[in-house]
């Protein structure tokens, strides 16, 4: 078991399963509300549904839509059920907010592999 520790960008307490990426991710466009499936040509993730996942990612991309597109996949039970980044950026901290999605960066995402079974609760994130 690995601690880790970050700020948080919204508190909360979840567990699952960790989705790796160390590409960024454009939430508009690149990423299908309705099914969670990641749509970006040449992602790491292309096909893979983010639904239900932690989604660690270095940071976020695109356009301030991006907000609005991770708040609807809430809405349509599609959206991940945390967020891990390296830095964050205005559009992913904003969508997760709206959305009530637990979120932490500041971490060193190379020390987590998809797969992990990962617990966050506000700041402090553990490898189970």
């Amino acid at each position: 078991m690995e601690q880790l520790k970050g700020r948080i960008i919204y508190k909360g307490k979840t567990e699952g399963e960790a989705l790796v990426t160390s590409m960024p991710i454009s939430f508009y466009g690149g990423v299908d509300p309705n099914t969670g499936i990641v749509l970006e040509k040449g992602h790491e993730l292309e096909g893979i549904s983010i639904k239900n996942k932690i989604l660690i990612f270095p940071q976020g991309k695109g356009s301030t839509v991006g907000s609005y597109t991770l708040y609807r996949m809430k809405k349509n039970n599609t959206a991940p059920i945390g967020l891990i980044n390296k830095e964050t950026e205005t559009i992913v901290a904003v969508g997760a907010i709206i959305s009530e999605i637990p979120f932490v960066d500041k971490i060193d995402i190379t020390k987590i592999k998809t797969g992990n079974k990962i617990l966050i609760e506000n700041e402090n994130i553990t490898i189970l």
